[in-house]
């Protein structure tokens, strides 16, 4: 068991890490190579809501890699709380830092500009990973993961939010 969720945890870091650096290797290539993305890619809106999504996924990539420290460890607890602190408030800054997105949304919907939808496309990814890290769980990556979403008749929540309970 424990060699399973080591690799599970492994997966889930690495993963995380590697979405960081590929997703702004992709963004730095097709602004290099594709001119036409330009005026998409590097208005300010779409770099701001990339620029959060990659944040919000190196909180995730770095709750996972506390997580297998601690199963390393043969530590199977939540974190500690001075550990839950800085994920409680990353999640208040996310939630600032969306709020915000919402008013350049709206504002990107009055005026129209030609990266609107970047924007709203990247804006959007970001929340539902903040969503997916802080709230409930939303991502089911393997056939038994999908059949126990299915046996449990809906989503739960995340882990890290079961670990912030904690600190209430």
């Amino acid at each position: 068991m424990q060699k399973r969720v080591k690799k599970k945890l492994v997966s889930l870091y690495t993963g995380e890490l590697f979405a960081v650096f590929t997703f702004a290797l992709i963004w730095i290539l097709y602004i290099w190579l594709f001119k036409w993305s330009v005026p998409h890619l590097t208005a300010s809106s779409s770099l701001y809501a990339f620029v959060l999504l990659e944040f919000i996924l190196l909180q995730g990539s770095y709750y996972w890699y506390l997580k297998l420290k601690q199963v390393q460890q043969n530590d199977f607890t939540p974190l500690p709380s001075r550990q839950l602190k800085v994920f409680a408030n990353f999640k208040r800054l996310n939630t600032g830092l969306i709020v915000i997105g919402i008013f350049v949304l709206i504002y990107q919907i009055i005026s129209k500009p030609i990266e609107l939808y970047w924007f709203v496309f990247v804006f959007i990814f970001a929340v539902i990973e903040h969503i997916n890290y802080y709230y409930v769980r939303l991502s089911y990556q393997t056939i038994d993961e999908i059949k126990e979403l299915k046996r449990q008749k809906g989503f739960r929540k995340s882990r890290l939010a079961k670990e912030l309970d904690r600190l209430k």
